[in-house]
């Protein structure tokens, strides 16, 4: 009789584990679909455009979509010899505004954010929410005032009308406030205060160490950003040869409506364009996985 009770419980729990197994097991395949179904839906539009960027103009508008061409070094051809190889000289202006721009704007976010975070001043909490509302203006608010900026005082037109703007990230700021606030203890600060290290060398050399994998998704999400940006080079910029790729595409678009020769270059400046930022992450990604193996061993 005891016995009979006593497993009389472990039968009910192992009906009941295998009641509830299968809905367990739905969940873990539920989710994998939903992120199979977003990574296709992410991927078919780049999918389109390598695979389209092979494409002769015949072979674009007569051939299956997804059935790759045969015009591939041609393609890269015309486009590096269009107007004496300007789309290079577009990329090189891409590269200056995101990278140089990206850099600036992290330093500032990095100075701006430790500052919140760590100092006591009258006012912080006030700039602070400033500085967020600043998150939620759209960029092509602020365009139309910027340029009247900037032509004030002569800058219009030139690279300095596409960098300044950009130097200022409410966002990043944001970001390094958080990171700084998590990642720099006040102990190390005061430690180091009391030895004598001033604030500009405390900010250098233990700091901005200790910041480095936020420092480093703010970059990343800079340069992208200013890379991708059209509106603001749209607005700033006359000369063809001051023209950042985004930019530089669109006139390519816009001429391509009288000539469909054009719509390969299109697509394949397009697909060359996404190259660095596939090299930027899997050069900048060793840094996150250090962040996660540092994560690890702490825990």
């Amino acid at each position: 009789m005891s016995a009979t009770l006593q497993a009389s419980p472990r039968t009910g729990d192992r009906q009941f584990g295998h009641r509830h197994r299968p809905a367990a097991q739905r969940r873990p395949r539920l989710a994998m679909i939903v992120l199979l179904l977003g990574a296709l839906y992410c991927l078919t539009p780049v999918a389109w455009v390598v695979i389209a960027a092979s494409k002769t103009p015949r072979e674009l508008f007569t051939t299956f979509s997804f059935a790759p061409g045969s015009g591939l070094v041609d393609n890269l051809a015309n486009l590096s010899g269009y107007d004496a190889g300007q789309f290079w000289q577009w990329g090189l202006n891409s590269l200056l505004y995101a990278g140089l721009g990206a850099i600036l704007s992290t330093f500032v976010s990095a100075m701006a954010g430790y500052a919140l975070a760590k100092f006591r001043f009258r006012g912080r909490e006030v700039l602070f929410s400033v500085i967020l509302a600043g998150v939620l203006v759209p960029g092509i608010v602020l365009a139309v005032p910027q340029y009247l900026l900037l032509a004030s005082v002569g800058l219009a037109g030139t690279y300095w009308s596409v960098l300044l703007p950009v130097i200022i990230n409410p966002f990043g700021i944001f970001l390094c406030r958080v990171f700084a606030a998590a990642a720099v203890p006040q102990s190390t600060l005061e430690a180091a205060r009391l030895d004598g290290a001033g604030e500009v060398r405390i900010f250098g050399h233990i700091v901005l160490p200790m910041m480095t994998q936020g420092l480093v998704t703010v970059f990343l999400l800079q340069f992208v950003g200013i890379w991708n940006n059209f509106l603001l080079p749209f607005i700033m910029l006359s000369d063809q040869d001051k023209y950042p790729i985004t930019l530089g595409l669109y006139t390519f678009l816009s001429k391509g409506a009288g000539d469909t020769d054009l719509y390969p270059l299109v697509i394949i400046g397009s697909a060359v364009s996404v190259i660095p930022l596939i090299v930027l992450v899997l050069v900048l990604q060793r840094f996150w996985r250090a962040d996660l193996l540092a994560g690890g061993l702490k825990g």
